[in-house]
């Protein structure tokens, strides 16, 4: 049976091709993702172990971490010079490296900000014995000395075209400043790889601009002979109250598990979608390993004649599937080490810096690779090869190609109608993981129901199959003759085309929900705030009020507190200016009581303690004092304008530093050219501050969600492409099937090219069918995915993108057409004497 199975894959190369294609870009995808995130993972890993060269014990503030940027309210300076030195006294204590960080936004040569929002940072050089900070290794020029230098890292150098002795603008908090580059350095910051950028200033510079009072973390370097556990036993004799000690390498495994977390969320959204793909690959293995049985009924007939077993059929399907599958595997591996390299030049490219390592292939990856392409091949050419084993050898023997029973297509639907049903009733549950559970059963049932739902489609689309005449309507047959393949063949094209639907129909409606929550909830012309929307000095709300331009500002300052017992953000206005600057949505007060000690709350926090407009409500700041509120109005809140609002004199008693989050700026004159370059000119062009009006506003949420969108459209891409594999493989397939109906057709008058027209039909029928399937169940996916979404974001509600959506079914019809070109070929091409022949 081993010998039988061998020559019959080798007899059918051509027909197993797709599949070998299907099961290889799987493959291709699975191993490509788990070398390229062990990679990823491997130099990082490295990259970070440097920089705890330096470590043998860290001290850091109770709860800190390395490189923390904020202070806590209301503790005392722990980390400071007298800390320091009394570490350094410490017997085993070689040298010891006190550690600063925080927001430096840098401008470039035409004053756009460099590194990003979130990866813009800056730091202290702090010298040893030697001189010389090892976190930093200085390529050009030297290290800070004083307030008016600083260094830059040799990435950033690199993109902005900086030079020793240039001059450079920077903020921290607010203000403008100016300093010149005395050195560039290279580093293992994992901030800078990541695309980032960092500036170092000389310690006391550092301390200042920084806005810090202690250390954020002392490192001490064990000496030649001290152990990192005895040295730390040392510096536990010396903490201060609320500080903790840990090891280096105790560090280190923090990190490196922080990394594998990290890489491991990355690999498994590449996995979901590398799954897909294998998914739809399954619908194309299937449906060639059921083709290739029917076309060898008579031999398997003639082999359970003269004695095989069931079982030793079944047996001889699974061994042609697991050579193939193995040779798919094998390749898929091979193309997916080209993908790991791939994916890291095209993220390298988008600016990612990833570091430099060695290429990591682990044998897990391998053995994975194998076992994927090999059970689903295998899993997939089961029931063929068990539906082929239950063919009695004498009924087998009497027709080569047995139509399939109706009895199975009745088990089917009745068993694809209760997946249904029962996919229906768990939309109807509340919990949300219910929801979504009940959507994927219907999709899962639907697939089942394909082979019933392609009679009704196929005969909707005769009219439009009829200006073909009778090409048309032998498309029409074909496409109807056997429904377990034209499902087959749909449901994988419906499959993607379903994601990429439901996707495009929730990003679409939530870039409409934040458009509307931005007009609605914003009255104001402009919004200002700092880059990475950390504080904001009161200095840029001084001078944006006093300019000419300006109608009314406000600064939202910005705290938290408990509102009779409830927990939330406390938010500090301009009472005059602020009605000026929002729209609320009152359902009850207004804003003409907001002054002295009196407040705006929310709905919520409203129903939950029972108040209305004239009540009273204890608010409980951080700092322990308690202040008795007036309730001026209710307001319905949204993810824009949520939380408590009172004047700010009401705040600013209960900060412990006086900043502001967000200052709000109406113009007379509206948004313009000439007021934003007046808002710009007044901050200093600030490359640390972010100016944006409604529109940028929403675009800014807007094209974080189409930014994802479109990676979510590369990623389906590879399912779409299996897909299309199928339709070729299917119809390829078929016309070797109809060879003998073929050749009938030629000899009564049917040209080659009308052979052409009919298979290219067929085959947009087909792909028409899986699109329409899929758009319809994407529709409804993202209406169950938005219901879930609505009860979250208030302005949100379903909008069908039509424009997208015929895009889509465009792209179908293409792919119905291209995927014909090969078969259509081969059929118009067949000897129709020869044809006739056939069996």
């Amino acid at each position: 049976m081993f010998r039988t199975a061998l020559r019959n894959v080798l007899a059918h190369k051509a027909r197993l091709l797709m599949t070998v294609l299907a099961v290889m870009l799987g493959v291709a995808f699975v191993s490509g993702t788990l070398v390229f995130t062990d990679t990823f993972g491997s130099a990082y890993k490295n990259k970070s172990a440097k920089s705890f060269d330096h470590v043998s014990v860290a001290i850091t503030p109770d709860g800190g971490t390395r490189d923390n940027d904020g202070q806590e309210a209301k503790q005392p300076d722990r980390l400071t010079d007298s800390l320091l030195t009394k570490a350094k006294d410490l017997p085993g204590a070689q040298s010891v490296l006190g550690s600063v960080s925080g927001f430096t936004a840098v401008a470039d040569k035409d004053g756009k900000l460099v590194g990003g929002e979130w990866g813009t940072s800056g730091s202290n050089y702090f010298p040893g014995k030697d001189g010389k900070d090892p976190r930093y290794d200085f390529t050009k020029g030297a290290a800070p000395k004083s307030a008016g230098d600083i260094a830059l890292d040799s990435r950033t150098a690199d993109r902005t075209g900086y030079k020793v002795g240039d001059t450079v603008r920077y903020s921290t908090d607010g203000p403008v400043r100016t300093a010149k580059v005395s050195g560039i350095f290279d580093t293992d910051d994992g901030s800078v790889i990541a695309g980032g950028s960092l500036v170092v200033f000389d310690n006391s510079t550092a301390l200042k601009v920084l806005g810090k009072s202690e250390y954020d973390e002392i490192d001490v370097k064990a000496a030649a002979g001290t152990s990192e556990a005895a040295l730390k036993s040392s510096v536990e004799k010396i903490l201060p109250k609320d500080t903790d000690a840990e090891t280096g390498a105790s560090l280190k495994a923090d990190q490196d598990r922080m990394i594998e977390q990290n890489t491991s969320a990355m690999s498994q959204v590449l996995l979901i979608f590398a799954g897909i793909a294998l998914f739809v690959g399954i619908f194309i293995i299937a449906n060639t390993f059921t083709m290739l049985v029917a076309q060898r009924t008579k031999e398997l007939a003639l082999m359970r004649a003269v004695g095989a077993s069931r079982r030793q059929v079944t047996r001889s399907v699974l061994i042609e599937a697991f050579i193939v599958g193995l040779v798919a595997a094998v390749a898929g591996f091979a193309l997916g080490i080209g993908v790991a390299v791939g994916l890291e030049s095209l993220m390298n490219a988008g600016g990612a810096s990833l570091p430099d390592g060695p290429l990591v292939i682990g044998p897990t990856t391998i053995l994975t690779a194998l076992l994927i392409g090999v059970v689903v091949t295998m899993l997939a050419a089961w029931l063929p090869g068990r539906r082929a084993a239950k063919i009695p050898p004498v009924a087998a023997m009497n027709s080569v190609h047995s139509s399939p029973t109706m009895r199975g297509l009745v088990v089917r639907n009745t068993i694809g109608s209760l997946i249904v049903a029962l996919g229906v009733v768990m939309l109807f549950m509340e919990d949300n993981y219910v929801k979504s559970g009940g959507a994927a059963t219907i999709l899962v049932g639907v697939i089942v129901l394909t082979p019933l739902l392609s009679r009704p489609f196929i005969a909707a689309a005769g009219p439009l199959l009829k200006p073909f005449g009778v090409t048309g309507k032998l498309a029409r047959l074909n496409s109807v003759r056997n429904p377990r393949r034209t499902a087959s063949t749909a449901s994988a094209l419906m499959i993607g085309l379903t994601l990429i639907t439901a996707m495009t129909v929730v990003a679409v409606s939530m870039g409409s929900a934040i458009n509307k929550m931005a007009t609605d909830s914003l009255k104001a012309d402009y919004a200002v705030s700092m880059a990475n929307f950390q504080p904001l000095t009161p200095k840029v709300h001084e001078k944006l009020e006093k300019l000419p331009e300006v109608e009314a500002s406000s600064a939202l300052r910005t705290t938290y507190g408990e509102a009779d017992g409830s927990y939330g953000r406390v938010t500090g206005v301009d009472p005059k200016a602020f009605g000026k600057l929002v729209g609320l949505d009152f359902t009850s007060g207004s804003l003409a009581g907001l002054k002295g000690n009196a407040a705006l709350i929310d709905k919520d926090l409203a129903d939950d303690k029972g108040l209305k407009p004239g009540d009273t409500v204890p608010v409980k700041f951080d700092d322990d004092k308690t202040v008795q509120l007036k309730v001026a109005g209710v307001y319905k809140s949204n993810e824009m304008l949520e939380g408590l609002f009172t004047p700010t004199a009401v705040v600013d008693p209960h900060l412990s530093k006086i900043s502001d989050q967000q200052v709000l700026l109406k113009m007379k004159d509206g948004t313009s050219g000439k007021a934003e370059d007046a808002v710009v000119k007044a901050l200093g062009d600030n490359p640390a501050i972010k100016i944006q009006d409604k529109d940028d506003i929403s675009n800014e949420v807007g094209g974080a969600i189409n930014l994802m969108l479109n990676m979510l459209y590369g990623l389906l891409a590879m399912a779409i492409l299996v897909a299309v594999l199928g339709v070729i493989n299917t119809l390829a397939m078929s016309v070797f099937e109809r060879k003998h109906e073929i050749g009938m057709l030629r000899a009564i008058g049917l040209d080659r090219a009308k052979i052409k027209q009919m298979v290219r039909l067929e085959s947009v029928v087909i792909s028409l069918f899986g699109a329409v399937l899929g758009v319809g169940l994407g529709l409804f996916l993202g209406w169950v995915a938005g219901d879930s979404i609505a009860g979250t974001v208030t302005t949100y509600s379903m909008e069908v993108p039509v424009g997208r959506i015929v895009i889509f079914l465009g792209i179908a019809a293409v792919v119905g057409v291209l995927a014909a070109v090969w078969p259509a070929r081969s059929a118009a091409r067949l000897n129709p004497l020869q044809a006739i022949k056939a069996e």
